[in-house]
């Protein structure tokens, strides 16, 4: 056991769980320039970056945990989500995609993989997948939104018109918010008495 390296692990540690994040990022790095197999130092190191939302190193130090451990499925979707926050949406997609591959029941993946679709303008494929997020997420809000703007966008009229249904069986404001962003102003009859 490397005593050097888990001395300035648990320091890292430490200085990160009371929020003193500089100093937690020059321990971990330390720590893990001292064994680089050091995954859990490597995630802190990217999970810090990301934080401050600095997505191309958070990035570079999430390919670094894939380099050692690259059936993490958790670390395929945060690589998925530093890289749509840095504006690469195709990238995104591939990260999310590998996530979901190795743990298909990782809705926010399947979230993240419909945005990033969106945001290339595939709205059929970004529909296809946040069907599977809201699906695996039935009551989240934002999926079943997320699903009828994609359908919306894809020109799929009756589609819309299903998730506002659906939607508001349990939550009448994202539904509103549908209903508005949408332009179905024809629907708005469907929602309980709620001023606009």
């Amino acid at each position: 056991m490397n005593f050097e390296h888990w001395r300035y692990y648990a320091r890292g540690w430490l200085l990160h769980f009371l929020g003193k994040t500089t100093q937690a990022y020059e321990a971990y790095l330390v720590a893990f320039r001292l064994d680089r197999q050091d995954a859990q130092s490597a995630r802190h190191l990217a999970a810090i970056a990301a934080q401050r939302q600095n997505y191309p190193l958070a990035e570079q130090w999430f390919l670094e945990v894939l380099r050692i451990a690259p059936e993490d499925a958790d670390c395929h979707y945060n690589l998925g989500f530093v890289r749509e926050q840095k504006k690469s949406p195709q990238q995104a997609i591939e990260s999310f995609k590998e996530a979901v591959r190795l743990k298909p029941t990782l809705d926010r993946a399947w979230f993240g993989m419909g945005l990033a679709y969106a945001a290339l303008g595939e709205h059929a494929e970004a529909a296809k997948v946040l069907s599977e997020a809201a699906r695996l997420q039935p009551m989240n809000g934002h999926a079943w939104y997320q699903l009828g703007m994609a359908y919306h966008h894809g020109g799929q009229p009756d589609k819309v018109e299903q998730v506002v249904d659906k939607l508001l069986e349990f939550d009448p404001k994202i539904t509103r918010q549908l209903i508005k962003d949408s332009g179905r102003e024809d629907l708005a009859s469907r929602l309980p008495e709620m001023p606009w």
